[in-house]
């Protein structure tokens, strides 16, 4: 029987559920256990595709296609769980699935409420993951007690954990114990009434995870415990870590945080070795290290969650390498109005990421230019492959209208373009090519040199405009190389310039598939040639 394990939040928002949750897991599988994670959300976008991302961050794809809250990376990151579309369920999804149903006639008439219907529906979401292969799963709840729009969650999960009987779910509240300077206090206050926000509708937290600049005395555990009716031993401290969000598992299994909850499921606590994440720790925070700087030119960059998985991936790189990633966070908009290049003059490698729409273009496209006459280390990330590919055809190919139709749809040279086969589709979504595709490789290339001289892989997309076929020959002539096409040739998907010491791009976002201890090929040598300029 698969148990549960339910994270809720509360006092403020961007807590770190998601960082704890992934923690959590990441435990229990090194301590042998099968987990699972998914993310509960109460805003009614039924998934987060059509949002922009200055309102929730980044759009986190993955392999079966689902587009989800970015803390699903965090879960795949940490935990090495494999996300999908169960893992990520939204109050839109969940309305959509009741209404649906009550069009055609399957509720046989009858009203149809919030209790028990939907409250039905986001019980059968969190059981959607139960399975013989899967042991635990980590259910996070979006949004803060006492939001009303979480009410139906709360509700719900109350519900499955009254029917799963004792010993096979728990409560986690994660919240916050401020410190107060004027005071010189901590206060366990705004913890107390969080709790009894949800005492108020039945949920009493098994364990209570208190984020904490300071380190809580025992007066504060003890109080916690008292008025929050939580064992003094289940009350946890999760100060603020110093060089890494990859410390908190090490503090919460100091803690032994992973076997209190094993003791509370009824599981065996099977011995924990996580040597693998100590040693991974210990070099971000103890080797010398050299000094590598990468301009990240993009459209959203006064909100770093846009890009959440890019500077996770550059870190990962960076650690690899022995080297700390100093990131400079460049508008593109900024560039383009600049007289020169001097904002990315200092740069030793340059990103541009994956976006839509045509704001910020052009200062893409100057940055791209730059790194290809200077012989700077370049790295496009799908519309910064489409950019690539425009700047060339541009400046190189000499067809200096060059665009993609997704900016101007009567482009004289649209070297990027939809397929055919979208052209007539009204419907965005329908357009979107979305998860996990494969690609075969050229060899002798850059590009196969980061995959071990692989000649398939496989990767996740999340674009709807493609590399236009008509300009592969012009292009290739002038030496933008085509080293990545789907199986069967028809789709281009990466590229990279002959002549240049690193200078490649691709149609998918490789970002996704980067972990801390294993960091993703492109990004791995894509630093690497950086620290060689």
């Amino acid at each position: 029987m698969t148990k549960h394990i339910f994270v809720t939040g509360g006092v403020v928002s961007s807590l770190g559920k998601g960082i704890t949750a992934a923690s959590l897991a990441m435990l229990l599988k090194h301590r042998g256990y099968r987990v699972a994670m998914q993310k509960l959300d109460p805003y009614i976008n039924v998934d987060p595709g059509t949002m922009s991302p200055y309102q929730h961050g980044e759009v986190y794809v993955t392999d079966d296609g689902a587009e989800t809250d970015l803390d699903l990376g965090h879960y795949e990151r940490f935990a090495g769980v494999v996300c999908s579309q169960a893992s990520n369920y939204t109050t839109g999804r969940i309305y959509s699935n009741v209404i649906t149903r009550e069009r055609e006639g399957g509720y046989l008439g009858g009203t149809v409420q919030v209790i028990p219907h939907i409250t039905d529906e986001i019980k059968k979401a969190v059981a959607s993951l139960d399975s013989p292969d899967n042991d635990i799963t980590i259910t996070e709840i979006g949004g803060t007690a006492g939001d009303i729009e979480s009410l139906p969650f709360l509700e719900a999960i109350r519900q499955f954990y009254h029917g799963a009987g004792a010993n096979n779910s728990l409560f986690i509240h994660l919240t916050l114990v401020p410190y107060i300077k004027a005071a010189g206090e901590m206060k366990t206050k705004p913890s107390q009434q969080s709790v009894g926000i949800l005492r108020n509708i039945g949920i009493v937290p098994d364990i209570l995870i208190c984020r904490t600049e300071k380190p809580m005395q025992d007066e504060h555990f003890a109080k916690l415990a008292l008025f929050c009716n939580v064992n003094k031993e289940f009350v946890i401290e999760e100060r603020d870590v110093e060089n890494s969000i990859y410390e908190v598992p090490i503090e919460l299994a100091r803690q032994e945080v992973d076997l209190k909850i094993l003791n509370q499921l009824h599981l065996e606590p099977r011995e924990l070795d996580i040597t693998d994440w100590e040693n991974m720790v210990a070099r971000i925070i103890n080797h010398e290290k050299s000094v590598v700087t990468i301009a990240v030119v993009g459209k959203y960059i006064s909100l770093r969650d846009a890009y959440k998985s890019i500077y996770e991936a550059l870190d990962h790189a960076g650690i690899n390498n022995d080297s700390k990633i100093n990131i400079l966070m460049i508008e593109a908009e900024e560039l383009e109005a600049a007289e020169g290049c001097e904002l990315i003059s200092k740069a030793d490698g340059i990103l541009v990421p994956g976006g839509f729409g045509d704001r910020g273009i052009p200062g893409k496209l100057k940055a791209i230019k730059y790194a290809r006459e200077n012989n700077i280390p370049f790295l496009g990330i799908c519309l910064g492959m489409q950019c690539a590919v425009i700047e060339f055809a541009r400046n190189v190919l000499g067809c200096e209208d060059a665009n993609s139709t997704e900016f101007d749809e009567n482009s004289a040279y649209p070297v990027i373009d939809l397929m055919h086969s979208q052209k007539n589709v009204t419907n965005k979504g329908g357009t979107m090519r979305l998860g996990a595709y494969p690609c075969a490789l050229s060899p002798d290339t850059n590009a196969a040199e980061a995959y071990d001289n692989a000649s398939d892989i496989s990767e996740r997309h999340r674009h709807r405009f493609e590399f236009n076929n008509d300009y592969r020959e012009a292009i290739e002539g002038k030496g933008l190389k085509i080293v990545g096409t789907s199986p069967d040739g028809k789709l281009v998907e990466m590229v990279e310039l002959t002549g240049h010491p690193w200078f490649v791009a691709c149609q998918f976002h490789p970002e996704f598939k980067s972990r801390p201890l294993k960091p993703h090929p492109l990004f791995n040598n894509f630093i690497k040639a950086a620290l060689k300029k």
